[in-house]
């Protein structure tokens, strides 16, 4: 007996739909995405106890909003902390595993190297030095014997980021949308379809707030330096800086950055150490760097690995860090 199409479109339409909904949100993640929450302090931060599957990627919060798995307030004996603070670099976002974070990949070469380690993540996408120096007030420094903060060119002149965009921008929803299909469609679809036909669209990204007056930011923004500093070592706290340069910093041909100098001067007159990635890369070849970029900031699991050994290197072999070094074997028992 033949179905009339009355009966079967219907059917097949829905079959589609749900298919297409479970595929989406199954084997991509889609409608469920990180979450976001506005703060007094911080301006916004991830909310906390989040575990999610996202585009084939592991992606985690702690209670503390840190990419990182969750902790005890109370740091473990015999277990070295270290807490870093950063932006989308640090954090990685969703096209970055877990495991593949900087912070898990330093945390690893820590623990096999005879040191059991916590590396804390607490960063998130377009925080700026003022964004790490709420961060550090609202949550303090979680007896970490380190803190280590990740700062690279553009954020020596962006500005605070704010609540603003929490639960207006599609990079920073509050809640889950109903449907797989509806966040795939208005998060990633239609505004690169739009961009390709000319429309105004909300971009799926956002660029990082900018300054129009830059020297005055600069400024601003080494004054939250000095606070996070003198907050840091009121603990007793040893602190040190990752510079990470963007790609146009090092490739085709390495450059200077324009307040990196300044950047510099004011590092030394604080005594505080610079694990500086862009002077290390700027000494490789070009092809070999540009494996570390996923776009014009961002970085691969290899660059992310690059950084990792770098800091291995500077705090644990050359022995910056009092916390990484070797431990002292017990004294042998005197004879009687």
């Amino acid at each position: 007996m033949k179905i009339k199409a009355k009966y079967w479109i219907p059917g097949l339409i829905v079959g589609i739909f749900t298919f297409t909904e479970l595929t989406l949100r199954l084997g991509f993640g889609f409608g469920n995405p990180v979450l976001s929450q506005a703060d007094p302090y911080t301006g916004y931060r991830f909310q906390p106890n989040q575990k999610i599957f996202r585009f084939g990627k592991n992606v985690q919060y702690n209670q503390y909003s840190q990419r990182s798995e969750p902790i005890t307030l109370k740091k473990l004996p015999g277990k070295l902390r270290i807490l870093m603070t950063g932006d989308s670099v640090l954090n990685g976002g969703n096209p970055t595993d877990q495991s593949q974070t900087i912070t898990e990949l330093f945390e690893t070469k820590l623990s096999v190297s005879g040191h059991p380690a916590e590396v804390l993540n607490a960063s998130a996408g377009s925080w700026g030095i003022g964004n790490a120096l709420g961060y550090l007030r609202e949550f303090g420094t979680f007896n970490a014997d380190a803190v280590i903060l990740q700062i690279g060119t553009h954020d020596l002149t962006q500005p605070t980021s704010t609540s603003d965009v929490v639960g207006h921008h599609p990079s920073y929803p509050t809640h889950p949308p109903l449907l797989a299909i509806q966040e795939a469609w208005t998060r990633y679809a239609w505004p690169n379809l739009a961009l390709r036909l000319g429309l105004n669209a909300t971009s799926s990204d956002l660029p990082p707030p900018t300054s129009s007056n830059p020297d005055g930011q600069f400024k601003q923004n080494m004054e939250s330096l000095k606070q996070i500093v003198k907050l840091v070592r009121a603990k007793k706290i040893p602190v040190f800086v990752l510079y990470t340069p963007n790609f146009d910093d090092v490739v085709p041909t390495p450059k200077q950055p324009q307040y990196k100098s300044a950047f510099l001067r004011l590092l030394k007159s604080l005594q505080v150490p610079m694990i500086d990635s862009h002077a290390a890369w700027s000494t490789l070849p070009p092809k070999t760097v540009e494996t570390y970029f996923r776009d014009w900031v961002h970085l691969t699991e290899p660059g992310n690995q690059a950084l990792a050994q770098k800091l291995f290197d500077r705090l644990c072999v050359a022995r910056q860090l009092p916390a990484c070094l070797p431990k002292k074997p017990p004294p042998k028992p005197t004879s009687p």
